[in-house]
């Protein structure tokens, strides 16, 4: 596919591009000098795309659980020096 470089350096994106990146109007793109010197280009995902990215196996701990381990594991800890 081939796209023109316009005087102020813009271009266009080939639709066929835009759709295998599921790009739409407004959204961002980043760029990437590869080594050999090729160019990448990837969509700019918000962070709100990540949730669920990571799934966790076994029980879900609550921030009370994560509080009582922090107070557990500090009142086990030696004092530091002075």
């Amino acid at each position: 596919m081939d796209s023109t470089l316009t005087v102020k350096g813009q271009t266009t994106i080939p639709k066929a591009i835009r759709d295998h990146l599921g790009l739409k109007a407004g959204d961002k793109v980043k760029y990437f000098i590869r080594p050999d010197g090729g160019v990448t280009i990837l969509p700019v995902m918000p962070a709100i795309a990540l949730a669920g990215f990571l799934k966790r196996k076994g029980p879900t701990i609550t921030l009370d659980d994560m509080d009582k381990a922090i107070a557990e594991g500090a009142a086990r800890a030696p004092l530091p020096r002075r």
